[in-house]
């Protein structure tokens, strides 16, 4: 499978991204308006925060889904019995926000939700017409206003040695939401699974930013933009000594959203965080 690299700049660049999105479920942009340095600062930043005991100030809040979450009550992906190799920050505009970092992660969150709305523009205005006529309401309509799109600053621990087996640091799994926006990780080993059934390296290189498509995207476009089956490998050799951040933005539309005749969104993240965890947020 083929991912192209999108240049933003391109005047043929909604359609190319909307190319890839309908045939890969992720779409990958270089010369985007994503300030490298700003990423590259929170990565630092971060990976200070969570080498530290400051974390664990702000423990999750099981109603209010925000706050650290550590390796313990770390995700367990749908269809997988091991949780996930990793620990997260999960950042709201309402949200706690820890007073050891400055404030980059509030101000990326800001702009990756402007970017977001626009790419969320791209694919309504090229999507096919019978897939349009799906759509509740025009799609960047769907986020206005919306206080429950998700930035999620995840830490991937150097591997010990002592893991229990099958244990990934990011068991294969789908987004439930819109788009997920990720800049590159400071680290490989995100990959792809293709229609052809085999595991693709998604490009890492500094500056390009990954998106792909959540399970409400394709359930509103009656599947024509698949939510991809994605993973993170456990690297091997010197690379397992090296811890991994990284900075997906997961773009989340209004509760009371209609999504298809089968869904709103309420019940539809409801339905897939009772399957996930056996309880209602």
């Amino acid at each position: 499978m083929h991912l192209p690299v999108v240049d933003f700049t391109s005047p043929t660049a909604p359609q190319e991204f909307c190319k890839s999105l309908h045939e890969t479920g992720f779409g990958v942009l270089k010369n985007h308006p994503l300030h490298q340095d700003l990423v590259e600062g929170i990565y630092a930043e971060w990976l200070a925060f969570f080498q530290s005991e400051a974390k664990n100030k702000y423990p999750n809040d099981a109603a209010k889904h925000d706050g650290y979450f550590s390796p313990s009550v770390s995700e367990t992906a749908k269809n997988h019995t091991k949780k996930d190799l990793k620990e997260f920050f999960h950042i709201y505009p309402w949200g706690r926000y820890p007073q050891e970092v400055s404030d980059a992660a509030k101000r990326y969150y800001a702009q990756a939700s402007t970017l977001a709305q626009q790419l969320l523009g791209w694919v309504e205005e090229n999507s096919p017409a019978d897939v349009k006529a799906r759509y509740s309401m025009p799609l960047p309509a769907m986020i206005e206003g919306c206080q429950e799109t998700l930035l999620r600053v995840l830490h991937y621990p150097p591997l010990r040695g002592d893991e229990e087996p099958d244990a990934v640091r990011a068991a294969a799994h789908g987004d439930i939401n819109l788009l997920t926006i990720l800049p590159a990780a400071t680290e490989p080993g995100l990959q792809v699974l293709g229609k052809d059934n085999a595991w693709h390296d998604v490009p890492r290189d500094f500056g390009l930013l990954i998106i792909n498509i959540g399970d409400m995207l394709a359930e509103a476009s009656g599947g024509y933009y698949p939510s991809t089956v994605h993973r993170v490998l456990n690297p091997t050799g010197e690379a397992a000594k090296k811890p991994r951040i990284s900075l997906p933005l997961f773009l989340h539309p209004r509760r009371e959203v209609v999504l298809s005749e089968r869904y709103t969104v309420e019940k539809y993240f409801n339905e897939r965080m009772e399957e996930l965890r056996g309880k209602k947020y």
